[in-house]
């Protein structure tokens, strides 16, 4: 049964007059569990959190996927504000929760992380597995059109909507109190996703993000693959693009790069990004290069406490 069957036929029952008060708990708790068919992969202590992995089936992408959830002890007592972090290239829900070092901030702000996997998995389609940059491990965070990726590879509707459901409905998470970000891919995805979402998150921010990917072979690559040959299209999932017509509430947005990236002249094109922001008076852009960083872990971990920090203050 579609998980859109379900949810009518709950509605149904709650309108019932017929129907016990019982009933109707039970039918809840079961479109609950139902509409996420939710199952704990793992769970550690880290600090004063659980580090939990869960895997369900993909509505959206159409196979089994994976997101891990940094939960502080505070959602024990009260709902939480959530903050969503998009991982780059060759990533899966695992890097983040083991290589960033986030969960003393996490804990010290009482903010609830959530790390989804970079690409649906598994989907045996023809040449998904070749490249490192495209496919698996490399959603992009967008929607595909082309036929042969379409049916699996909706990244973007899978964190924007799905995702975001399946956290409001099965943790404590304060659904008016979102915010969003990541590195290299997955920063574009934070950027791009917040930008064509006015007011749904609070704040972004991106270490070294992929920000005018219709003008770098990572983008171009997968936007051809993913999107089609009318580069015109491509404009929706382009940061630098988005952020020149953004007109939603005043945004706040960080982001850090290293000097010594190797990525950074040819991949990410900030300058164009930067350039992008300061003619619009509703981003608030604070942009910080560090010299000597390069595009891996250790920067993130190096700042990742600043980002905490400054999405705490919107949330």
């Amino acid at each position: 049964m579609r998980l859109t069957s379900i949810a009518n036929l709950v509605a149904l029952v709650r309108k019932s007059c017929t129907i016990s008060s019982s009933f109707k708990v039970y039918l809840n708790q079961y479109y609950r569990v139902m509409a996420s068919n939710l199952e704990l992969v793992s769970s550690s202590r880290s600090f004063q959190s659980c580090v939990n992995v869960y895997s369900h089936d993909s509505e959206e992408l159409q196979c089994k996927m994976k997101f891990s959830v940094i939960i502080p002890d505070q959602a024990k007592e009260s709902k939480l504000p959530v903050l969503y972090w998009l991982s780059g290239l060759t990533c899966t829900e695992q890097n983040f929760i083991t290589k960033a070092g986030a969960q003393r901030a996490a804990c010290e702000h009482g903010i609830m992380i959530v790390c989804p996997d970079t690409s649906p998995r598994g989907c045996n389609i023809e040449g998904e597995d070749d490249n490192w940059d495209f496919g698996s491990g490399a959603g992009f965070y967008i929607d595909a059109t082309e036929e042969k990726w379409k049916k699996h590879y909706r990244m973007y509707s899978y964190v924007v909507k799905e995702l975001r459901n399946i956290v409001a409905a099965n943790f404590a998470a304060l659904p008016d109190k979102q915010s969003i970000f990541g590195h290299s891919m997955g920063g574009h995805g934070a950027l791009t996703i917040g930008l064509k979402n006015p007011g749904m998150f609070k704040s972004l921010s991106a270490f070294a993000p992929i920000s005018n990917p219709i003008n770098c072979p990572w983008g171009k690559k997968a936007f051809s693959g993913y999107l089609g040959a009318n580069e015109e299209s491509w404009k929706g999932h382009d940061a630098t693009e988005l952020v020149k017509n953004y007109n939603g509430p005043e945004i706040a947005i960080l982001v850090d790069q290293g000097s010594s990236d190797p990525f950074l002249a040819q991949e990410l094109l900030l300058p164009s990004f930067c350039d992008a922001c300061k003619g619009n008076n509703k981003v608030k852009l604070t942009y910080r290069e560090h010299a000597g960083y390069d595009h891996g872990y250790y920067f993130i971990q190096t700042f990742v406490e600043d980002h905490i920090r400054h999405h705490a203050r919107y949330l």
